[in-house]
């Protein structure tokens, strides 16, 4: 009988499962608070319980998989460690693109000439020495580096020689653009280096605490990582690429709700603490993006699930949009930790919250805190004031009791948005405390907050509630409801038919609320809505409901990431690709440069080969046992003169196979 083990650390809590592989089902599960600044401590408490739960001795574990959302929430909220990117043959006009500028912020880029054609060949020596004068200059302030060469994907000569340099310099973790993507379009495979050289610290220390757990319990089984696409690679693979966990704890929901169902046809809606991540499942597998994932304002090369992933979840923060004459309620995209979280492990938060009642109005910052953050790198280089501040905090502060004027503000924003605070507010796992849906956390605090919340007017001057639990009930709804938009949204959106903002249609908000007049508009699914979740049992029922849809809310929908992660195939894809400049010769595209053949025959049968074993060997490496190779082809052919010509020939393999337990 082989035991497996699987982990999913989310952004809220650590989820451990014991799957049974032969029969196909839970033996035991655990939840654990993510402990961000100590993940080791969220992962060991889940993992033990879980392991209690199922009467299991972790000697009998033959495999330990792991998803995680904490890349994901990383990038939707601007986090992650400080990177150089090293930008070769680009102008400095293609900052501009991609978001490139956007995304670098305030950290540093190198730009130096160099880089390759389009057919492989030479554009510019690689200048060296203003590499290492860039590199000298960053490499003290950021934690990984970036590199990107112009058309690498066709000759990564220039990429794999500043990479040696940079590790020369600067001894950090270095990614170069040719090992994400294949894929042409110079300033998207930038920004994916960058980002993934952001998250190689992330995930690095997430697999070190994992390792450390395992090795403490005499678990000696292999440690695999859940991809994007819902597949699965060794660690060592994910400590290289952490950009390929983007999206890893939504695409693991996948899989595991198609485990968990047995549909192979539907829309999965998965609500957790920061985002609700929402795809379809068509013939059992999650369907892939053709585009490249899309995570917060990025789109990158990555290839993963076709997730639509939204600032909604337990924990989005809860605001007033002021832009109207009434008060409206605004749930995310930021978001917060919840005020009964925080007050159950800080008896003085409820302290501060009574003595803000006791206040005869509203005041800002009332019901709000701030909290150490997950980030450390970069402290040290921060300046003298937003240190002062950081101290100020400490282990949690009361916003009405940290001193200063909007100067002081706008730096604990830019401490909160780099990841070294973190917000505390009322959320709508705060207002499910009210209304008795959720109960473990500091349920009178909740209260508190609520109460101080409904105070707060528009600009009509009117509380935006009678109370805390009106304002609960209010949240609730609003959460319901917007669940329900973005489901009928992705839905469309899967049949070619974008329809961002239907609630703000007429039509669309006619169709939700029910309306009737002279026509009766329906908007409904046509599958079933898979809600899974800790929360999934509370709203989406209803969230069904108002979609039109036969509402799937499988046992063990809190845990169907970790199941996912256990559940998946090892996948490993390689590309080799022809290009023909001028009709009668055929270069290969290979990693040492262009090699040339005669015939197309001949050239195919190179580009076959080279796909395959790339493959193969990559598939082995993270972890498969006994893959089998998968090849297509993809042509592309052009007519020049009355003369049809082949452009580009790509053979892609697929090397797929069950992870070695």
């Amino acid at each position: 009988m082989a035991i497996l083990l699987g982990v999913d650390t989310g952004g809220t809590y650590t989820d451990a499962v014991i799957w049974d592989e032969a029969a196909g089902r839970v033996l035991g599960k655990a939840k654990a608070l993510t402990t961000h600044r100590d993940l080791a401590a969220g992962i060991g408490a889940a993992m033990d319980a879980a392991l209690r739960a199922a009467a299991v001795p972790p000697s009998a574990v033959s495999l330990v998989s792991l998803s995680t959302t904490l890349a994901t929430n990383a990038l939707v909220e601007g986090h992650g460690d400080p990177a150089a990117l090293v930008l070769i043959g680009f102008s400095s006009g293609d900052l501009a693109r991609a978001g490139l500028g956007e995304a670098l912020g305030r950290e540093p880029s190198i730009l130096v000439a160099g880089g390759h054609r389009s057919d492989g060949g030479e554009a510019a020596p690689l200048d060296e020495a203003a590499l290492r004068a860039g590199l000298r200059a960053a490499a003290p302030h950021v934690s990984a580096v970036a590199i990107a060469s112009v058309f690498a994907v066709r000759n990564p000569a220039h990429e794999n020689r500043a990479r040696e340099i940079a590790r020369e310099e600067t001894g950090l973790p270095v990614t170069a653009s040719h090992e994400l993507s294949a894929k042409l379009g110079g300033p998207r495979r930038a920004l994916t280096t960058l980002l993934n050289a952001r998250l190689v610290g992330m995930i690095d220390r997430l697999i070190r605490a994992a390792e450390g757990l395992l090795a403490a319990r005499g678990i000696a089984a292999p440690l695999m990582v859940v991809k994007g696409d819902g597949a699965l690679m060794g660690a060592a693979i994910a400590r290289a690429r952490p950009i390929e966990t983007i999206l890893s704890g939504p695409a693991a929901s996948l899989v595991g709700a198609a485990k968990l169902t047995g549909l192979s046809r539907a829309l999965v809606s998965d609500i957790g603490g920061t985002t609700t991540d929402i795809a379809a499942i068509v013939d059992g597998r999650p369907r892939i993006d053709p585009e490249g994932a899309k995570v917060g304002p990025w789109r990158t090369m990555v290839e993963a699930a076709a997730m639509r992933t939204h600032g909604l979840g337990g924990d989005s923060e809860v605001s007033l949009d002021d832009a109207g004459f009434a008060a409206r309620l605004r749930l995310g995209p930021r978001r917060a930790v919840p005020v009964s979280l925080f007050a159950a492990s800080r008896p003085e938060a409820r302290e501060a919250l009574a003595r803000q009642l006791a206040r005869p109005r509203h005041e800002a910052g009332d019901g709000m805190f701030l909290a150490p953050g997950a980030r450390a790198a970069g402290r040290d280089a921060l300046p003298a004031e937003e240190a002062a501040l950081l101290n100020a905090v400490g282990e949690g502060a009361a916003m009405d009791a940290l001193k200063g004027g909007p100067k002081a503000r706008a730096a604990l924003e830019r401490l909160v948005a780099e990841g070294f605070l973190r917000r505390v507010a009322f959320t709508p796992s705060d207002a499910a405390h009210v209304l008795g849906l959720h109960a473990g956390w500091d349920g009178a605090a909740a209260e508190m907050a609520a109460a101080l919340f409904a105070r707060r007017k528009g600009n009509d001057g009117r509380p935006v509630a009678k109370d805390g639990a009106a304002l609960s009930r209010m949240v609730v709804d609003a959460l319901t409801r917007r669940s329900a938009e973005l489901a009928l949204e992705a839905a469309l959106a899967e049949d070619g038919m974008e329809a961002e903002g239907l609630a703000a249609s007429p039509l669309g908000a006619a169709a939700l609320d029910g309306r009737e007049g002279f026509a009766r508009p329906r908007l409904t699914l046509t599958v079933p809505l898979i809600g899974l979740g800790a929360s999934a049992p509370v709203y989406y029922p209803e969230v069904a409901r108002l979609a039109g849809a036969e509402a799937a809310i499988p046992d063990h929908a809190d845990v169907a990431n970790a199941v996912g992660a256990v559940a998946g195939r090892v996948e490993a894809r390689a590309e080799a690709l022809i290009l023909s400049p001028d009709g009668d010769m055929f270069d290969l595209m290979t990693p040492e440069g262009p090699r040339r053949f005669a015939t197309l025959d001949a050239a195919r049968a190179a580009a076959e080969a080279m796909a395959r074993e790339a493959a193969l060997q990559a598939a082995l490496a993270a972890g498969a046992e006994a893959p089998e190779v998968a090849l297509r082809w993809e042509e592309k052919r052009a007519t020049v003169e009355a003369r049809e010509m082949l452009a580009e020939a790509r053979a892609v393999a697929l090397a797929s196979g069950r992870p070695r337990f």
